[in-house]
């Protein structure tokens, strides 16, 4: 079969799913224009400041727009925050205290996280007397006996990623995650429960904000950019929980009542309103890659008969030459630095080598068509995004005349 055919046939087995996307991504663009008109989003918004910006209406308007978007009492959007570890750091040091605990429901966390949990000497949250645990998953689940028997008095934050990061699961739905919130309260626990929502955004009609998370975080060069946010980062979720980070990010004295920023916000506006079309569109890039791949033998993740609850897709190879073939035939997709020869390299805050392609128009963005993974056993390849759904196509051509020994005609 050629590739055109395989495309066209993984296309038409998955018309029910894409139109159940194209569903989800109109509530949640109903959603995000009420939310606009709801906090009178006006173009003076727009504008940037300088110094310590005490005036400045588009920072504070910004976050109660997502606040209001992820159905959370109060947010924090700032183009200061580097990265979605960035923002998860900064959370998480606002919230714990010396002598507290940090219990992860959902297994060791993503790995440029390890440091900011363990390493000695670094300023991490155990130099700071912060103890960690985290409960394995079961066949990519909650394990609930073991969350049960880690449970003490010391725990003061519970951590969930909802992305598999590096690991070969499925994303958790929001639903999932609202059962595992209900699940710690009834254990007693009254602290402040926190997801790491990046790469899951929108991918539902519902955040695990409105699940019973207290704290929500993620990346906006990522999902609630929408390809157009040029860096950033959010944290949403209760009052009490997002002043006390507000307060790590700037200083105690000062919280969120400064922060300037002289480009202005219009990026970042414009993204949010565009991020429920950008992500489906990346959803579907990521059933149609999942789908062919599945044709051709791939193990991957989410299952093909699941809708994703993120835009991330894990391939297994077993084969590191297929494995890095495919993501360089990511980047020679690219709009940008498509020119490029991917290598794997030590890349900061991994333990292995990792391969990324990303030639992509804001670094690093990984709404954009990208993907990524250690170059180790069974050699997985880590996909996401594409801003269009053609894009992720013209993606998948590539991949499979690759992989099937065929050169484009216009090569």
């Amino acid at each position: 079969m050629k590739s055109e055919q395989l495309i066209e046939k993984c296309e038409n087995s998955l018309k029910d799913k894409f139109k159940l996307i194209d569903e989800i991504a109109y509530y949640n663009q109903i959603k995000v224009i009420n939310a606009f008109k709801e906090n009178s989003v006006a173009v003076r918004h727009f504008n940037g400041t300088t110094g310590y910006g005490y005036d400045d209406e588009g920072r504070a308007c910004l976050g109660k727009l997502y606040a209001c978007v992820f159905g959370a009492e109060s947010g924090i959007v700032s183009p200061h925050i580097v990265s979605g570890t960035h923002a998860l750091t900064v959370a998480l040091f606002g919230l714990l205290r010396p002598g507290d605990e940090l219990l992860c429901l959902s297994g060791m966390p993503y790995d440029t996280l390890k440091d900011v949990l363990l390493k000695e000497n670094s300023g991490s949250l155990k130099d700071f007397g912060i103890e960690f645990k985290y409960c394995d998953l079961k066949d990519g689940k909650f394990d609930f006996d073991k969350i049960k028997k880690s449970f003490n008095e010391k725990v003061k934050v519970v951590y969930i990623q909802r992305s598999r990061g590096y690991e070969l699961r499925d994303a958790f739905s929001c639903e999932e995650i609202g059962f595992a919130c209900k699940f710690v309260r009834a254990l007693g626990f009254e602290g402040c429960i926190f997801v790491d929502n990046c790469y899951g955004e929108f991918a539902e009609k519902t955040e695990p904000s409105q699940f019973g998370a207290d704290i929500i975080v993620g990346s906006l060069i990522k999902n609630p950019g929408g390809g157009l946010a040029p860096n950033g980062g959010y944290i949403c979720g209760k009052e009490k929980y997002v002043d006390l980070i507000g307060k790590r990010l700037t200083a105690p004295s000062i919280g969120l009542e400064v922060g300037s920023y002289s480009e202005g916000y219009r990026n970042f506006y414009q993204g949010l309103f565009m991020a429920p079309h950008t992500v489906a569109q990346a959803l579907k890039s990521s059933l149609l890659i999942g789908r062919a791949m599945s044709e051709l033998g791939y193990k991957n993740f989410p299952d093909l008969d699941k809708m994703p609850y993120d835009i991330t897709r894990a391939i297994e190879f077993g084969d590191a030459e297929k494995m890095i073939d495919f993501i360089r035939e990511i980047q020679y997709s690219s709009p940008i630095d498509g020119f490029v020869c991917c290598e794997p390299w030590e890349m900061p805050g991994y333990e292995d080598k990792i391969i990324m392609a990303a030639g992509t128009f804001v670094s690093g963005a990984s709404i954009e068509l990208s993907a990524d993974g250690p170059v180790k056993p069974p050699y997985v390849a880590y996909f996401q995004g594409a801003l269009t759904y053609e894009h992720g196509k013209y993606a998948l051509l590539r991949i499979l005349n690759k992989l099937l020994g065929v050169r484009l005609k216009t090569e």
